[in-house]
């Protein structure tokens, strides 16, 4: 019956095709198979949790029982992600709710859209398709670009020696900290937690970062080198979102052989640790004070210093705190 052939059964396999599709003798070489399979990460609607998803495992307990694969399970890893809404309806077209991606690309450019569906909302969610939302991906895009041709002249000429970090000024060991920090975070949400969501926000931080530091009038030697490992890592990361825009970037700062073929930035995990915490202080779930102290600082000595708070002190009006609670890193609770 042709009309489930193409579709239920075929496509309840045809990851296995692939990997030997000329085969005329055989649905596919059990060897081959063994080589690219169990698929390592597979993605698809929530629309295929049922019928799609289930026949694929079927497919290959059957295949296994036959001695065609050696796995039960096609998939090692799965990502389900959430449908695109428009006015509160599932995007059809049947409905007539589709958006044009030929002329949002024309208007923002392909990249703005891949970059606002990566950033509009964890992958597993459903999303609210708006205009306003495309309209910032391109806005940051063209940050990016403004900031890589501020230093492009500078950066391409700045020294390729390793930095050494203990040597920098306060600004620029800031902004070298929140360029390790971010490829840290990138590289989980991409790698580990497949949030690309948070990937591009941590990137956003980093452009932040980028145009105080050149507000601050950082122009020295040692300020271009910085500059230029924030920038190219920056472009690096952000290459899987917008492909077009960094490799024209990545070719202005003088590489050659394309960005694909670029090494992915690794990180000191060092150079990421913040030199000092900024830690809020509650009493009775209130917001009183927030204190700077050292990421190491022991939790007896960080209530000491919470609770010496002039603010602190005034709201606890000389009563003893009946408990402090204390999230390392993150919080002091004290409760009155």
């Amino acid at each position: 019956e042709t009309d489930t052939m193409d579709t239920f059964v075929d496509s309840s396999w045809y990851f296995y095709r692939f990997a030997d599709a000329h085969n005329d003798q055989l649905p596919f070489d059990p060897q081959k198979v063994a080589y690219w399979a169990p698929v390592d990460f597979y993605s698809g609607g929530v629309e295929h949790a049922i019928l799609h998803l289930i026949y694929s495992r079927f497919f290959a307990r059957v295949f296994h029982d036959l001695g065609m694969v050696d796995h039960k399970e096609p998939f090692t890893h799965l990502l389900t992600q959430g449908m695109v809404l428009k006015d509160g309806a599932v995007m059809s077209k049947s409905k007539g709710n589709v958006v044009d991606p030929d002329s949002m690309i024309q208007k923002y450019g392909s990249d703005a859209l891949r970059l606002y569906v990566m950033f509009v909302a964890p992958p597993e969610k459903e999303v609210e398709w708006t205009d306003t939302g495309l309209e910032g991906s391109f806005r940051f895009l063209a940050r990016v670009w403004r900031i890589a041709d501020q230093w492009r002249e500078e950066a391409t000429a700045a020294n390729r020696a390793i930095i050494k970090h203990d040597e920098l000024s306060g600004p620029e060991r800031s902004l070298r900290r929140k360029t390790h920090d971010t490829i840290k975070r990138v590289t989980a949400d991409i790698d580990v937690r497949q949030q690309m969501n948070t990937a591009v926000s941590a990137m956003m931080e980093l452009v932040n970062e980028l145009y105080a530091f050149t507000e601050k009038g950082q122009r020295s030697a040692q300020a271009a080198q910085v500059a230029r490992e924030a920038i190219e890592s920056l472009i690096v990361m952000l290459s899987p979102f917008a492909p077009h825009t960094t490799e024209e970037m990545w070719q202005l700062y003088g590489h050659a052989g394309g960005i694909g073929a670029a090494r992915w930035p690794q990180f000191d995990a060092e150079v990421a640790k913040a030199e000092a915490l900024e830690i809020p202080v509650q009493v009775n779930g209130k917001l009183r004070a927030v204190v700077k102290v050292p990421p190491s600082i022991a939790d007896a000595e960080l209530q000491e210093i919470a609770l010496a708070e002039p603010n602190v002190q005034t709201h606890l009006a000389g009563k003893t705190p009946k408990k402090v609670v204390i999230v390392k890193g993150k919080l002091v609770s004290v409760v009155v």
